[in-house]
């Protein structure tokens, strides 16, 4: 994982992401972010429960800002584009980018802080490679 380093997931919008009028409900965003960070882990060699039981460290989200562009509706499919923007300390800053068919749904800024399972911050660089993406969908 690098600073600059990108990952893409493309995800269906289902019946039960979407609102009474078909369009997608607006926390549902978070769940398609969420999602594609873990992906984005995974390709990377990292799991949840390989960071928690073989590092004792877990990701929280700490600060989340989300701009909404436009709406995504239902069977329509998204692309999440997650760019890593900054690892210092114990923080991974993030811009995840949603886009549709359409044109552009969302912009999410998280900030994630890696802790020890005491909820300690641990040093980002300690536990993740800094090294090019590597692997499935990412690009450097």
């Amino acid at each position: 994982m690098r600073v600059g380093g990108k990952h893409r997931a493309r995800f269906r919008v289902y019946y039960e992401d979407t609102d009474a009028g078909g369009i997608v409900y607006h926390a549902n965003h978070l769940r398609f972010a969420e999602r594609t960070r873990t992906e984005m882990l995974r390709e990377w060699g990292f799991d949840h429960p390989g960071l928690r039981d073989r590092h004792g460290v877990q990701f929280t989200v700490r600060r989340c800002r989300i701009e909404f562009l436009g709406p995504a509706r239902l069977d329509e499919m998204l692309t999440v584009e997650t760019e890593v923007l900054e690892m210092r300390g114990a923080r991974l800053e993030l811009l995840q980018r949603i886009r549709g068919e359409r044109g552009p749904v969302a912009e999410i800024a998280v900030t994630l802080a890696l802790v020890d399972l005491r909820m300690r911050p641990v040093r980002v660089d300690r536990i993740l490679p800094t090294g090019p993406s590597a692997g499935g969908r990412s690009e450097g």
